[in-house]
């Protein structure tokens, strides 16, 4: 057997839907699982994705800073590249997500926001360490 152990990782994401209960206060949890048999260790990861209603928030300023119709159909999955957002639409983004939620987000977070979900995750992330 080896002497160094050899490191896995692989991650869960668990999204709330109307038939699963939700789980208040839960952000994210990693536990470790160990194999006593296998030399490796695989950490399990879940997190919970933001609350439907930011994620309707974030769907109408998102229309609204690209000119969209309302009719225009927008989800969580929606990459905001593939809506036909350049980066200083994206930067507008931000900018109205943060005016609307009373936030501020550091520039290396928003470059790193590519989808609805994405972004609503962040802003709960931000409110809940600003309300803490």
């Amino acid at each position: 057997m080896a002497s160094s152990a050899l490191k896995a990782s692989s991650s869960l994401c668990v999204r709330p839907s109307l038939s699963q209960p939700k789980i208040s206060g839960l952000r994210s949890v990693s536990l470790p699982i160990v194999y006593p048999s296998l030399t490796s260790r695989c950490v399990l990861q879940i997190c919970c994705a933001a609350k439907p209603e930011t994620v309707d928030k974030v769907c109408k300023i998102v229309k609204k800073q690209l000119a969209l119709p309302d009719d225009s159909s927008l989800t969580g999955e929606s990459k905001f590249s593939a809506l036909g957002a350049d980066s200083l639409d994206t930067v507008e983004i931000v900018m109205g997500l943060e005016e609307e939620f009373g936030i501020s987000v550091e520039e290396e977070s928003a470059q790193a926001i590519t989808t609805v979900q994405e972004a609503a995750d962040m802003i709960e992330k931000l409110m809940e360490k600003k309300g803490a």
